[in-house]
């Protein structure tokens, strides 16, 4: 079909006048998907229980300025002064059920006016809303991961210590432990802790509590398994798990134990990984250390990777790359096969992309404030703005995978930053047309069947 040049191009490129007037335009149109979300989970009921018990001379109740944190960071903000940049977006405060969003100072000071029990409240409430959905979804399996992941910040925050911090050494930093669940990608309960605590630290009390909480509300007919990596290798790790009835596999820092050593110089043959192109082979051998009760399954795994050659050489010339070895040993309590146990613990990989999501789009990585407790409520609203991302798309849609050996998430999710771009953040008015209220969007089809599939759904 032709289209003529006068249909394309515009001959109009003079510079509009800017005027600023009292309108009732918005520039987070797709936020009502979230506003029926908040209800069909009943967050604001969940926020208001953890909430009770403070009290205080304030126009605005605790909840609400947990809620704000929120919407805050689902909106993409960082900083609670970049507040100020929709105070007067009428949605946005629709969905909050304020007629004025309350002001930076007031945010922050109440923030510091939380307390550790409160705190745990919004934990658990956090917990329920991962935990219904696990109990919708009837998963005959159910996957936790553990592990740790800093928290860097330039101020003298209560409760940051120097620590290892390999993006930015030297900074003070929190080390929260968390626990996720692999098959919906949300994050189940964290652990507050001081950059410089190892990650082991609280681990067993930490893993013991997310365990039993999962246990209870699924029951025992469903499979609970359990993810570590080296840092929590302990014979009273693996006790601890073996009397919880879970399913674990540990990654072992072999290099602390030079029988492991031995056992690898002096392997002779070796299996081919399934799905590696004969590059991961591995064997498996009942073996325990001295200090230990009794044997246990030890998995070896042997991965051809490239040697680094640091000699300087001529860049137009072929360069041989020389092959070598390396090696990882697992113990698990698991019963498959070598090669399938190797797949079901490399699957904690996707942890790490949860971690950057929550850094990357859900402000994780932030610090606003220098009292432990105003920090904790933070991180906790980011949590719940990852998680409730998470939701709104398992809503939607149906799992599209099953139970896979690396136990790779069921859904195919969009990130928070992708819901942003697509939905959330589209211009619109607010009328009152014959007295419904009525949100108007600009004609695109494709936003238009994609916000009507989420508010249908």
């Amino acid at each position: 079909m032709k289209v003529a040049k006068g249909d394309i191009y515009s001959q109009a490129n003079s510079i509009p006048e800017l005027k600023f007037q009292d309108q009732q335009l918005t520039s987070f149109a797709g936020l009502v998907v979230f506003q029926k979300l908040f209800r069909s989970c009943r967050l604001k009921e969940r926020l208001e229980e953890s909430c009770a018990h403070l009290l205080g001379r304030h126009y605005y109740s605790f909840s609400t300025i947990v809620q704000c944190l929120i919407v805050h960071i689902i909106l993409g903000y960082r900083q609670l002064r970049e507040s100020d940049f929709y105070r007067d977006d009428p949605l946005v405060k629709r969905v909050l059920g304020l007629k004025a969003l309350p002001s930076v100072p007031t945010v922050s000071r109440m923030l510091s006016e939380f307390d550790d029990h409160s705190v745990a409240l919004q934990q658990e409430a956090n917990r329920d809303l991962v935990l219904e959905r696990l109990e919708k979804e009837t998963f005959q399996t159910v996957t936790m991961d553990f592990d740790g992941s800093v928290q860097s910040t330039k101020r003298h925050a209560e409760g940051t210590a120097v620590g290892y911090n390999k993006e930015h050494k030297g900074a003070r930093s929190y080390y929260p432990l968390f626990c996720t669940i692999a098959q919906s990608g949300q994050v189940l309960d964290v652990l507050h802790r001081s950059g410089n605590v190892h990650d082991s630290k609280g681990a067993l009390e930490f893993v013991t509590a997310c365990v039993q909480t999962v246990r209870e509300r699924l029951g025992y007919s469903v499979r609970l398994e359990a993810r570590l990596d080296s840092a929590f290798f302990s014979d009273t790790m693996v006790q601890c798990l073996e009397q919880l009835g879970v399913e674990y596999s540990i990654a072992v820092p072999f290099e602390r134990f030079s029988a492991l050593k031995g056992l690898i110089e002096k392997r002779k043959l070796w299996w081919s990984v399934p799905g590696s192109e004969g590059k991961s082979h591995h064997f498996e051998s009942r073996w325990k250390p001295q200090s230990w009760s009794r044997k246990r399954r030890f998995i070896f795994i042997r991965n051809t990777v490239g040697l680094q050659n640091k000699e300087p050489i001529q860049l137009d010339l072929f360069a041989p790359v020389q092959e070598g070895y390396e090696f990882k040993v697992i113990i698990t309590n698991k019963t498959g096969a070598a090669g399938k146990v190797a797949h079901f613990h490399e699957g904690r990989g996707y942890q790490e992309k949860i971690y950057a999501e929550l850094k990357n789009h859900a402000q994780m990585g932030y610090v606003p404030a220098r009292r432990l407790v105003a920090n904790k409520v933070y991180l906790l609203c980011s949590i719940f703005a990852h998680n409730l991302s998470r939701e709104l798309q398992m809503q939607v849609q149906e799992p599209v995978r099953g139970t896979t050996e690396k136990r790779t998430v069921r859904w195919l999710f969009e990130e928070l930053d992708t819901l942003r771009k697509t939905i959330i953040a589209r211009a619109g008015r607010l009328t009152r047309p014959q007295g419904k209220l009525t949100l108007t969007l600009n004609a695109n089809l494709t936003v238009q069947n994609l916000l009507l599939r989420f508010l249908e759904a």
